[in-house]
């Protein structure tokens, strides 16, 4: 049996530049995420209840940690507005110590400083 990976890129898309800005900001002052990059609009092609839907959406995606994504996940799905958001981590495999070590420091839970 592996252990999960340590770091997380998590990605979630949301109908607004406001909302996404919201959500990435709430997420890094929680210390949910250590940083969060809003793409520009993207459309999105999407099936929802037997139909397709085109829409224009902006991506977010969430530097955390595993220690920190179950928290993360509950936070998207409670800000968030679509009734089932795309919440998908993506696991990073490599990357700068530094850097991976700042997103550790900066998810760190409160209790843990």
């Amino acid at each position: 049996m592996t252990a999960p990976p340590e770091w997380l890129t998590v990605l979630t898309t949301i109908d607004s530049e406001d909302k996404a800005h919201a959500l990435a900001q709430g997420a890094v002052e929680a210390r949910l995420a250590a940083c969060a990059q809003i793409s520009a609009p993207v459309t999105s092609v999407h099936r929802w209840q037997d139909a397709i839907e085109t829409s224009e959406e902006w991506q977010v995606q969430l530097k955390t940690t595993s220690v920190r994504y179950e928290e993360l996940e509950k936070y998207i799905e409670r800000e968030h507005d679509y009734e089932t958001p795309e919440i998908i981590a993506i696991p990073v495999v490599r990357g700068s110590t530094r850097y991976l070590g700042w997103v550790t420091a900066e998810t760190a839970p409160e209790t843990a400083l």
